[in-house]
């Protein structure tokens, strides 16, 4: 599954780590450049998942269109190759309205998928997938991931140890071929001829953004996180695997259930976040595709915005 390299050319890419404030930025853009917004952010997908998530706001979006927001319910599983699939029928239409596709958000997977295609894979086996799920309710997530890592230590580097679904298809695919996976998912980069040429990551110093993060976390307990996830909780289907295990949402889940203070969820939820943000970086600066945009912490998001609009291939 891929998109084409014609599609690729008409779209604009605005990545970046979580807290970044890439929203407004991508809103910004968008006006400058006649862009609609696509959702590079795979818990976006889910709906009544808002606070946690930190979605463009309602206002941001009645500024420009934004496109796969809220088109999952939480008990649903969304693979990459659906991603794909989906962004290309949006970019598609967004093109025939003779506008441009601007991609804004943090999920470095999908960015790479978007740019180089995604490998499917051989079908799951049911058998072997349950034998594995079963594994990974005995064994720790860190236990489950330590045997990725003994067989698959490319992909174990990439693949977080609580991100379990990601762990099996991983263990059920080496199970299945005797491959690694990441050696099937060694897509090549396009030819420089034929990549998008507007694909740009915010890089923001470390302290400035850590100490958004920081704050973001507060701002989200105060904007209703608890109540949010309680209502997901009495949801009559449960949270899918992915959408339990979201940054906020698991840590949260675990003080509802009592197995943490409000305290310690807090300080849980600002450094997964910080980890999250660091892997974030390192996702961004090893795709060759794209170009850091170094920003000081105190730019505007309409100045930023017009900084990158002028960023043209030529003047690279």
């Amino acid at each position: 599954m891929h998109l084409s390299s014609e599609l690729l050319k008409h779209c604009w890419f605005l990545a970046g780590p979580t807290a970044v404030g890439k929203s407004e930025v991508g809103v910004a853009l968008a006006q400058r450049i006649n862009a609609e917004i696509v959702s590079l952010d795979s818990m976006s997908l889910y709906r009544g998942m808002d606070v946690g998530t930190a979605k463009p706001s309602h206002q941001l979006r009645q500024i420009a269109p934004h496109h796969l927001i809220d088109v999952l319910d939480p008990h649903e599983e969304f693979s990459v190759a659906q991603y794909v699939g989906a962004a290309a029928n949006v970019v598609n239409e967004i093109v025939a309205r003779d506008r441009v596709p601007l991609f804004v958000g943090g999920t470095g997977l999908y960015l790479r998928s978007l740019l180089r295609g995604v490998f499917e894979g051989p079908s799951a086996d049911p058998e072997l997938r349950r034998d594995l799920e079963a594994d990974a309710v005995r064994l720790t997530p860190e236990e489950l991931h330590g045997r990725l890592q003994s067989v698959d230590p490319a992909s174990a580097d990439r693949i977080h140890p609580h991100d379990v679904r990601r762990v099996i298809r991983a263990l059920e695919v080496y199970t299945r071929t005797g491959v690694p996976l990441s050696q099937f998912q060694r897509q090549l980069v396009l030819p420089p001829d034929q990549r998008p040429q507007n694909v740009f990551w915010l890089s923001p110093p470390r302290a400035w953004l850590y100490d958004r993060i920081n704050r973001r976390v507060d701002a989200m307990l105060q904007e209703g996180l608890l109540d949010e996830v309680r209502g997901l909780l009495a949801a009559p289907l449960p949270l899918s695997r992915t959408a339990r295990q979201a940054l906020g949402y698991q840590e949260t889940i675990d003080h509802l259930q009592g197995r943490c203070s409000l305290e310690e969820t807090v300080t849980r939820i600002q450094t997964r976040t910080r980890q999250f943000a660091k892997r974030q970086h390192t996702w961004f600066r090893h795709l060759e595709e794209c170009r850091e945009v170094e920003i000081a912490g105190g730019e505007t998001p309409a100045a930023l915005a017009e900084r990158l609009s002028r960023l043209t291939p030529a003047a690279r």
